[in-house]
């Protein structure tokens, strides 16, 4: 055999989780969208498997401390799912792959804009830089606020000053730590 077709073989499932950091699993023409593809697809993953846990412990502890309506540690702004309870486990499972899915989105979504308006940014202005993640945070923060329930223009314009603040104190203090 040839010495590519044995580094197939004998590839394992950690040497390609490996790889996903030294260039990925896509290539998709162009440096942007592999990064743009990349990033939402780790959020994306790490997103769902947040919301999973999550809800995992909001169980427990309702289980823990009896009902979730007589007013414990469970009350219904910690309840993200709140469809999750439903009249059969079919609806129950349903709703945990619908709010996860959509959790997953939310989070690949703020993930790909960002990395790509930093790397668009890079490209452009030739230096990565604290306005280059202001400029990202802000974008992210405002399409993520639309993807809300409550999407009005004061709630779009507090999430991009998030975003923007967030991102820009995570770069200037990138060095420091």
């Amino acid at each position: 055999m040839s010495t590519s077709g044995n580094n197939l073989e004998t590839r394992s499932l950690l040497d390609d989780f490996r790889s996903f950091d030294k260039g990925g699993f896509f290539d998709l023409g162009h440096p942007l969208l592999n990064r743009i593809a990349e990033s939402f697809v780790k959020a994306a993953g790490i997103g769902a498997i947040q919301a999973v846990s999550r809800e995992a412990y909001l169980t427990a502890v309702e289980s823990v401390n009896g009902d979730s309506t007589t007013g414990s540690n469970t009350d219904v702004k910690n309840q993200r799912f709140p469809d999750l309870r439903g009249e059969s486990n079919r609806k129950s499972v349903e709703a945990l792959v619908k709010n996860t899915s959509t959790e997953a989105l939310q989070w690949g979504l703020a993930a790909g804009i960002y990395s790509g308006v930093t790397y668009g940014l890079k490209e452009a202005r030739g230096v990565h830089d604290w306005r280059n993640s202001l400029i990202a945070g802000a974008a992210t923060g405002a399409v993520l606020a639309l993807t809300t329930g409550d999407h009005s223009h004061e709630q779009v314009v507090q999430s991009a000053i998030t975003g923007a603040a967030i991102s820009t104190v995570a770069n200037l203090l990138k060095g420091i730590f």
